[in-house]
């Protein structure tokens, strides 16, 4: 099974609420039920749930919009509507992007759901470690879904009719949180701490995973618990050059507890985004560069540009600043020959998302859309700032609140700090926006914690985005919208 590049056997699919369970249709086979025969049967329907993992690229890119870390950006005021919305706050139910959230979700459920579905069909050796990788790319999924919309229609245990799917409810988020725990707790029992092959779920990644959906219901001690396992593994460490983290050259390095792969190979097409195996969020988020030697990067479309804001928050000696954000007046100045256009004159800043910027290396067949770098969904300093807050605002151990954040303090270069109580508490939450700056937690982060006041125009019903309008009108009009919307 091939994760970096994704070779599924044919995968039909169609919208959530309409016709949205997945078919999966041998050549040669009448219909689905005959095609769990063989273990790499099950093994290629799995390749096919890891697909869907490429199209986070929009989750991750409207993370940072959304926030204060950052602008829409892009040619226009207008390049790219629905992303423009977001970042004014003046999206509504009828927003392209987050209907693309709420489709491409679901489908990767939809496909972990056919697996449970046949999962007993047949026994062969490794399958509980395959049916535990399959639960947590479905939990993966789901939150997701909850971080955007709250409540969201569960359903686990096979694919919903087209008549199930116009009947099926909304279910509280609590109900949906109890589901990936479960779920969760079922994974980790059967997951490797290593895999033979990069970009496959572990047993590390579904500890942290647990742990960050327990931080996000406050669930403190659970999530203490669950990701001191991640640290106390011996499995993962801080990459000690900060500025290398992020290069194609280092992907799947110690620091990585999840990744998602992407693949250069193969051309892509903006009429299918869901159907391209590069990450199009780093062309997206490229400088526009125009002439001269701006290598080793090539261009892009200038979205995502960071605000001065986030950039000023550095410190002069966190090397974590150079490493995150680009800043073009100093490349131009130590390159006088590179020209750029500045695209939308609204939101230009001057800076651009280093961590996910495009490289000339890894674009073969298209230079907008089948950029390599894989997205770090999960890192170890990560899971020790959700540890450091999860024994800080639990009341369970500042003193060792204190030593996870500085072992990410001083990979940065900087002094430890000595606060505790709210004081740390803060200073928690300040590190995380600094060191997961331009990765997408921004948002979901500002929104968890009350930090929303430095977010233009946000307002009470910002905390959750609105349920897509088709998807209600296609679920029978039996489902409410969102508070505001």
């Amino acid at each position: 099974m091939n994760i970096k590049k994704i070779t599924a056997i044919v995968l039909i699919l169609t919208c959530m609420a309409c016709e949205d369970y997945l078919e999966i249709l041998p050549e040669g086979q009448e219909n689905t039920e005959n095609f769990f025969n063989s273990k790499s049967d099950y093994e290629d329907a799995l390749v096919g749930v890891y697909d869907l993992l490429s199209t986070t690229f929009l989750n991750n890119i409207l993370g940072e919009i959304a926030s204060d870390n950052s602008l829409c950006g892009g040619e226009s005021p207008t390049d790219v509507l629905d992303w423009q919305q977001i970042d004014d706050m003046t999206h509504t139910p009828d927003n392209g992007a987050l209907r693309s959230i709420f489709q491409w979700m679901y489908a990767g459920i939809s496909r972990a759901n056919y697996i449970v579905e046949f999962q007993d069909k047949i026994d062969f050796e490794g399958k509980d470690e395959l049916l535990a990788e399959n639960l947590f790319l479905r939990s993966y999924y789901y939150f997701e879904l909850v971080k955007f919309f709250g409540d969201v229609p569960l359903y686990v245990d096979g694919r919903l009719t087209i008549e199930e799917s116009q009947s099926i409810d909304r279910s509280p988020k609590a109900e949906v949180y109890a589901q990936i725990e479960a779920d969760l707790l079922v994974a980790i029992n059967s997951l490797p701490w290593q895999q033979a092959q990069s970009g496959r779920a572990t047993k590390g990644a579904a500890l942290a995973l647990l742990g960050k959906i327990y931080l996000y219901q406050e669930k403190f001690q659970e999530a203490a618990i669950a990701l001191d396992q991640v640290i106390n593994s011996g499995q993962y460490q801080l990459v000690e050059n900060f500025a290398t983290i992020f290069l194609n050259s280092n992907e799947n390095n110690i620091e990585s507890v999840f990744e998602v792969q992407y693949f250069s190979g193969e051309g892509g097409s903006f009429d299918c985004f869901q159907c391209v195996e590069g990450n199009i969020a780093v062309g997206f988020m490229g400088p526009r560069f125009i002439g001269g030697n701006f290598a080793p990067f090539t261009k892009g479309f200038s979205f995502n540009p960071p605000t001065e804001e986030i950039y000023n928050a550095y410190t002069a000696d966190d090397v974590r600043r150079d490493a995150t954000i680009l800043n073009m007046e100093a490349f131009v100045m130590e390159r006088p020959d590179v020209t750029f256009g500045i695209g939308n004159p609204i939101d230009y800043t001057g800076y651009y998302n280093k961590k996910y910027i495009p490289y000339a290396e890894s674009q073969e067949n298209d230079p907008n859309l089948t950029h390599s770098n894989n997205y770090r969904a999960i890192r170890y300093s990560d899971v020790l700032l959700m540890a450091a807050e999860a024994f800080n605002r639990g009341g369970l151990d500042d003193t060792k609140a204190k030593n996870y954040v500085n072992l990410v303090r001083n990979r940065a270069g900087l002094d430890d700090i000595q606060t505790s109580g709210s004081n740390l508490t803060q200073d928690i939450f300040n590190e995380r926006r600094l060191e997961l700056a331009g990765e997408g937690h921004r948002f979901f982060d500002q929104v968890r914690t009350g930090q929303t006041n430095s977010i233009p125009n946000f307002t009470a019903k910002n905390v959750l985005f609105p349920i897509p309008r088709i998807e209600i009108e296609l679920a029978g009009n039996n489902w409410e919208q969102n508070t505001g919307y």
